[in-house]
């Protein structure tokens, strides 16, 4: 008798888990506010890869020199250092109405296909820390105009609170394409 009421309570405790493993699974978990609504969503506009050749007076590439003084962002160290065959060019914007400045770096595809998720995070972060000091979002693209991650900053608030992204294939950790 003894073994069919301890049975049976087993019996009642699993199912009683059962349920509430189901009914906490079944509930969504909004992230805490804190930490992601200060921080602006990247920018959804159009990489223009025209301006590479074609800048508009408000818009920097990696060609574009100030010869009066410090250009900004200040990104041409950065490319010379470490990152000069991985960081083929980029487009800086300037601030509007709409939306903060960014830069949207240009990747070489074949290096960058070489890379784990730690080295592309750890490239998107240092590219981003370096544009953040002059108040500017990154977003990381192929030539294929693939976005590839964004490193993106609320300068409203000090000090800055970012955010990394990378794309779908960048956090599975896939290494390179088959």
């Amino acid at each position: 008798m003894l073994n069919k009421k301890t049975s049976c309570r087993k019996t009642s405790l699993s199912l009683l888990l059962t349920i509430s493993v189901v009914t906490i699974s079944l509930v969504p978990f909004k992230p805490l506010l804190a930490q992601t609504s200060s921080i602006p969503q990247p920018s959804d506009a159009l990489l223009e890869l025209s301006l590479l050749t074609k800048p508009k007076s408000s818009v920097i590439t990696a060609t574009t020199i100030n010869q009066g003084n410090l250009t900004i962002p200040r990104l041409w160290w950065a490319q010379d250092s470490a990152e000069k065959k991985l960081l083929d060019n980029w487009i800086a914007y300037p601030a509007s109405k709409e939306e903060p400045a960014r830069v949207d770096l240009l990747v070489n595809q074949q290096i960058w296909s070489l890379l784990d998720y730690l080295e592309r995070y750890d490239f998107i972060n240092r590219l981003g820390t370096a544009a953040r000091r002059d108040n500017y979002n990154v977003r990381v693209f192929n030539y294929q105009q693939e976005l590839l991650g964004t490193y993106t900053c609320n300068f409203n608030i000090s000090p800055a609170a970012c955010n990394i992204q990378m794309s779908v294939q960048n956090k599975l950790g896939w290494r390179r394409s088959l």
